[in-house]
């Protein structure tokens, strides 16, 4: 009879276990949330976002990420179809964009990692130093055609630009061109396409984001931009940015698929942490001011 017992008793100990066992399974087999982290859009800022990628990878091994360009568009566009899950933009999202995301059932939020000061860039050997914000729509329009029309040479104007997937060429064109592009403009497929072309081309003018032309200093020259034709701005005058004096200064954002993963959080957290910021000004970029703080912390907050 005791032998019978033990066993019994033996028996229920065993399938405690087991049990036991059981329950505490699904806490770790249940853990499948994707430690891997696909990035694609803004061709402005994917040479920085790979750099605060490489530098998060470096502390966090066990997550993938991957970064590509293809323009604002073209990672909008994958992150309303759920083929990403952060979508690097130089430009706002649109509220027709938002509601594909609806109808899709994609829950879409906004974060921003960096500010952005669109220069306007010529030759070298080009004297004008200045233009307004009018003659620049003037010219991308096709208005003004020649260099001596607003203090240059006599020689004809040659317009550089971004392709129409491109945040950039969307902000331009709302900000600086307000109307549609001259027919005539040359579309590049990016910053340092343009950058390239403007080197080698005496009549040229064309427009990047200001990381690229910190980096090209020697290849290309700035002109200044005023809005008034009185007080003109730089775009590497980081106060002109902080007080939005230069008026072709932006946020760059990135449009991430809600809710977020941790792995996504955690990127997002080290983009605009001490750390992240040092590697946006590393990439010729401006740190994230009060009100862009607010935004992607109130995103990281949900």
């Amino acid at each position: 009879m005791r032998r019978r017992y033990v066993s019994v008793v033996g028996f229920i100990l065993v399938a405690a276990l087991l049990l036991a066992g059981c329950t505490t399974q699904p806490e770790n087999a249940g853990n499948t949330e994707s430690k891997s982290i696909v990035i694609k859009g803004s061709d402005t800022e994917v040479n920085m976002v790979q750099a605060l990628a490489e530098e998060f990878r470096n502390q966090h091994p066990d997550i993938t990420i991957s970064v590509s360009g293809g323009g604002s568009g073209s990672g909008i566009a994958a992150l309303i179809n759920g083929e990403i899950d952060i979508a690097n933009s130089s430009r706002e999202i649109s509220q027709e964009e938002l509601d594909q995301a609806k109808a899709n059932n994609i829950e879409i939020g906004t974060f921003i990692d960096a500010r952005d000061g669109i220069t306007v860039i010529v030759h070298q050997n080009n004297p004008v130093e200045k233009l307004t914000l009018d003659q620049i729509g003037k010219i991308y329009r096709g208005e003004i055609t020649n260099w001596k029309e607003v203090g240059g040479k006599d020689m004809p104007i040659t317009l550089y630009g971004r392709q129409s997937n491109s945040g950039t060429f969307t902000f331009f064109r709302d900000v600086a061109v307000k109307g549609d592009y001259a027919s005539s403009m040359r579309s590049m497929n990016g910053n340092s396409d343009i950058i390239n072309a403007v080197a080698q081309d005496e009549t040229a003018i064309g427009y990047v984001g200001v990381g690229y032309f910190k980096q090209a200093q020697n290849q290309v020259k700035q002109v200044l931009v005023s809005t008034d034709g009185n007080n003109y701005y730089s775009s590497t005058d980081l106060q002109a940015i902080d007080q939005k004096l230069y008026p072709l200064a932006r946020p760059l954002y990135q449009y991430v698929k809600m809710p977020l993963t941790q792995a996504v959080k955690d990127f997002l957290s080290f983009e605009i942490s001490e750390e992240g910021q040092a590697i946006v000004e590393e990439n010729g970029f401006y740190p994230i001011g009060p009100e862009e703080r607010a935004i992607s912390e109130a995103l990281l907050n949900q």
